[in-house]
């Protein structure tokens, strides 16, 4: 088996090529991802033309009103410019009733399409390896599918229609002004035509400086998350000032990059309003020249009413207004696109460690075929075979360098060595965390990548050293080992463990909060929950961590304890920090710089002449003599 995963995983998660394709082709696979958006796209559309559609009653209102309800007339014609009116309201209801359906519509559909969006997201992350996710902060990659996915909901539940909705108004208030007068309507566009072709360029600044905005709150929420998950090592280090101003640095840099953006913002809303001015004293001048007759020229659609003026000036706002919410809309739109490229940077990136019964593809959310020759574990007893089995991380040189090993099934097998000898990295191979560069790992006869999730997270299960806990309750944390685990099937597992007595002695029992990552309860009591959670999961084979943590006796011989119990019956492979532990193991594996350089049992390790295992014990003994 081969996975490299250096090229995969050498640069940041997500891989920014996407930022190199247009806003057009991002929006286009954005909504590939969420069809729902289109779902009823018709109605939605429809009711849009008509609330749209429905502004133009006030300048042809106002036009009649005046032409033919007030000027023509000796007196005015009350009853004509009552009905007109009356009319007019009744128009601008329907317009305001279609509109307020036509948002709810795009909140609902924009919320649930992005929802599919961000659980997918999330799926997907969990699909990455542990050493691609380790390549960008988790508060950053967490920013990926909340903040990131926030802008695109901001701009979809409104911006988008309103896009679409403007483009429309812009094209009917156009046609209502060249059917008053064209001349007039051309005048209009002449004003705004030099204004439309500036802000492309700027539209440009802008995409390009919310991509750096969304990295930078990226990084931003990074470094809190980190310093919250930290914060008692802050403390105890004193270095609060040093962690507030690289906070204050980051804050700042969202804060520069923002203003970055302000800048072509502003010039775009000064353009626009500059436009604006520009085209309604134009339109009175011209208007009033025309309508009048002064240039003494004979142009069809020359030939205005005051009416018609004060129209076309309530046609320039309206013409106006799409274009000054345009730009809005358009800046939002960037930021959106900047979002949607890091959500597709993250779907984009490569399961490398895929789940070969069939990967949920992060597009459709559908799960593909399983991969040819995928088998679930057999019944029964399950050895584990290894051969050549080698690892390299991306940015350095191999780290476990052709290891070869039987692991009988129910053994009890510890893994010694000094610090940075591939102990971790070879138990997150053996629970394929991560794919080895080449050769095999087999678990009953089964090459561990032709596994399928199910079976293999079943199976084997990995007991990590810092007993990471849920911020739920202890029975909360202990049913992420079986979902469906009874109360009395709960106590049942902590007796057997000798920790129904500890359990009963916590505030609340089973229903005791463990806080945030568990640290309501000490170090150890965190370890003997999370032993706990696995003997219910009751695997085949166990990979623990032990843990380093000082504890106090009685903690230290609860720990002993469950873990005699946890290995009772399974295979245990104990990555041991504390010797005691690899004394009462079947098999003592001693890695060195990724080599495994001793194999055997205690009493053979220990009497080797010269041999790392007997160095370590002898000093360990020592040691334990001096206290």
């Amino acid at each position: 088996m081969t996975a490299a995963p250096a090229s995969r995983t050498s640069s940041a998660l997500g891989g920014e090529a996407a930022a190199d394709e247009g806003a057009i082709a991002t929006i286009r696979r954005g909504l590939a991802l969420t069809p729902e958006l289109l779902r009823g796209l018709w109605i939605t559309l429809l009711l849009a033309v008509i609330a749209t559609a429905g502004k133009v009653v006030v300048p042809i209102a106002v036009q009649a009103i005046l032409d033919r309800g007030i000027i023509a007339p000796e007196t005015p014609d009350v009853a004509f410019v009552a009905g007109a009116a009356g009319l007019a309201a009744l128009v601008l209801l329907a317009t305001a009733t279609c509109n307020v359906l036509m948002n709810r519509r795009l909140f609902r559909l924009a919320e649930t399409s992005l929802a599919t969006l961000r659980k997918r997201a999330f799926r997907h992350i969990h699909d990455l390896s542990l050493l691609t996710q380790g390549t960008e902060q988790r508060g950053a990659l967490v920013s990926r599918v909340t903040s990131d996915v926030d802008t695109v909901s901001q701009f979809m539940s409104f911006g988008g229609i309103m896009l679409v909705v403007m483009s429309f108004q812009l094209v009917l208030a156009t046609a209502v002004m060249a059917f008053y007068s064209w001349p007039l309507a051309l005048v209009v566009w002449l004003c705004y035509l030099p204004i439309l072709v500036i802000m492309g360029s700027l539209q440009k600044r802008i995409r390009a400086r919310y991509q750096v905005v969304r990295t930078k709150v990226g990084e931003m929420l990074g470094t809190v998350s980190e310093s919250l998950v930290g914060s008692a090592t802050v403390r105890a280090y004193g270095t609060e000032e040093r962690t507030r101003q690289a906070q204050v640095g980051r804050i700042g840099a969202v804060r520069d990059a923002q203003f970055a953006v302000l800048r072509p913002q502003s010039a775009s809303f000064f353009l626009s309003e500059t436009a604006d001015g520009l085209a309604t004293a134009v339109v009175v001048v011209v208007g009033v020249v025309l309508g009048t007759g002064a240039l003494g020229i004979d142009l069809p659609g020359a030939d205005l009413t005051a009416g018609g003026v004060v129209a076309f000036v309530f046609l320039v706002s309206l013409f106006s207004q799409p274009v000054r919410m345009g730009i809005e809309m358009l800046s939002e739109a960037q930021n959106a696109v900047a979002g949607w490229r890091r959500v597709l940077g993250v779907l984009d990136t490569p399961a490398d460690v895929a789940d070969p019964g069939g990967a949920i593809d992060p597009r459709t959310g559908r799960r593909g075929e399983p991969v040819p020759g995928a088998t679930p574990l057999p019944d029964g007893l399950l050895d584990i075979e290894i051969r050549e089995l080698r690892y390299r991380y991306p940015t350095g040189p191999e780290v476990i360098h052709g290891l070869d090993v039987t692991i009988p099934a129910r053994s009890r097998i510890a893994i010694v060595g000094e610090t940075g000898s591939g102990k971790t990295t070879f138990a997150k191979l053996l629970t394929r965390m991560m794919d080895p560069a080449s050769g095999t790992i087999e678990v009953g006869g089964v090459p561990l990548h032709l596994v399928p999730y199910d079976s293999l997270r079943s199976r084997v299960i990995m007991v990590p050293q810092e007993g990471f806990l849920f911020d739920t309750t202890v029975a909360g944390n202990l049913l992420y080992g079986r979902p469906d685990a009874s109360e009395a099937q709960m106590r049942q597992a902590l007796d057997e463990l000798g920790l129904g007595t500890w359990a009963e002695e916590l505030p609340e029992g089973l229903e005791t909060p463990v806080g945030q990552r568990g640290e309501s309860l000490s170090a150890g009591e965190r370890q003997l929950v999370a032993l706990a959670r696995a003997y219910l999961a009751d695997p085949d084979i166990i990979v623990l961590d032990e843990a380093t943590s000082a504890v106090d006796p009685a903690a230290d011989v609860r720990l002993q304890q469950a873990i005699d119990g946890l290995a009772r019956g399974r295979t245990t492979i104990t990555i041991a920090h504390r010797l005691s532990t690899a004394e009462r193991a079947d098999r003592i594996m001693v890695l060195d710089q990724g080599d495994l350089v001793e194999h055997g049992t205690h009493a053979e390790l220990v009497d080797l002449e010269g041999g790392i295992y007997a160095g370590l014990h002898r000093s360990w003994v020592a040691h334990r003599a001096e206290r």
